[in-house]
C-alpha cells in the first residue's frame, strides 16, 4: 500500500476513535481544557475577530465563494470545489443526526441549532480552502506569491476552526473530528481526481 493510502486509512482511524471517545463520553477533560484555555484569549478584539473568521465557514458565505470559483476557476477544478463542498456538507449531515452530541454548554458567543459531531466549519474549512491550498500549491508560479496565499489560507483554516470553540458551538474533539474526516475526503477526492483525469498522482 502507497503512502498516501496509508495516511488515508490513519485519519478515517483517527476519526473513528475520535467518534467513539465522543459516543462514550471519555475525554470531556481535554474538552474543556481546550476550551479554557482558547477562551482566556477573551478580548472585544477576539469576539469580533471570531465571530467574523467563522462566517467563511457559513452556508451563504460558501456558496457564494463557490460562485466565485466556478467563474475563476478552471472547469475541472471548480467542479472539484463543488464536490467536495457537497460530499463534505452531506457526510456531517449523516454523521451528526447519527451520533446527536448536543452543543457545548458554555458561554455562547453566537446562536445555532443542531448537533455537535462532526464542526460542520472544520470540515468545510478542510476541503473547500483546503482544496484551494492544493490549487495555490501546484499552479502559482510565482514563489512569493504562492507563499502568500498559502500562508493567507492556512490562516485561514486554523482561525475558522479555532473560532467554533471560541464562540462556544463546538468542543475540541468535534473541530479533531471534523478535521480528520475533512482531510481524509479531500485526499480521497484529489485521489480519485487524479486517477480518472490522468493528472499528478501525488497529493
Amino acid at each position: 500500500m502507497s503512502k498516501k493510502y496509508k495516511i488515508l486509512f490513519i485519519l478515517i482511524g483517527l476519526f473513528i476513535l475520535d467518534a467513539i471517545f465522543v459516543i462514550t463520553n471519555n475525554i470531556n477533560i481535554i474538552d474543556y481544557t481546550v476550551y479554557n484555555s482558547i477562551r482566556s484569549l477573551n478580548s472585544d478584539f477576539f469576539d469580533y475577530f471570531f465571530r467574523f473568521i467563522t462566517i467563511f465557514g457559513n452556508v451563504d458565505v460558501v456558496l457564494l465563494i463557490l460562485v466565485i470559483l466556478n467563474i475563476k476557476l478552471s472547469r475541472k477544478d471548480a467542479i472539484t470545489c463543488d464536490i467536495l463542498a457537497c460530499v463534505s456538507t452531506i457526510s456531517n449531515l449523516i454523521i451528526k443526526n447519527i451520533i446527536q452530541r448536543s452543543r457545548p454548554d458554555v458561554l455562547r458567543l453566537i446562536e445555532i441549532d443542531g448537533f455537535s459531531f462532526p464542526s460542520g466549519h472544520s470540515m468545510i474549512a478542510i476541503t473547500l480552502y483546503g482544496y484551494l491550498f492544493y490549487i495555490v500549491n501546484r499552479k502559482v508560479n510565482n514563489k512569493k506569491i504562492k507563499i502568500i496565499l498559502e500562508i493567507f489560507i492556512l490562516l485561514l483554516i486554523i482561525g475558522i476552526c479555532l473560532s467554533r470553540i471560541y464562540l462556544g458551538v463546538h468542543y475540541f474533539t468535534d473541530i479533531f473530528g471534523g478535521v480528520m474526516l475533512g482531510l481524509a475526503e479531500l485526499i480521497f477526492i484529489i485521489l480519485l481526481d487524479n486517477k480518472f483525469s490522468g493528472g499528478d498522482k501525488s497529493v
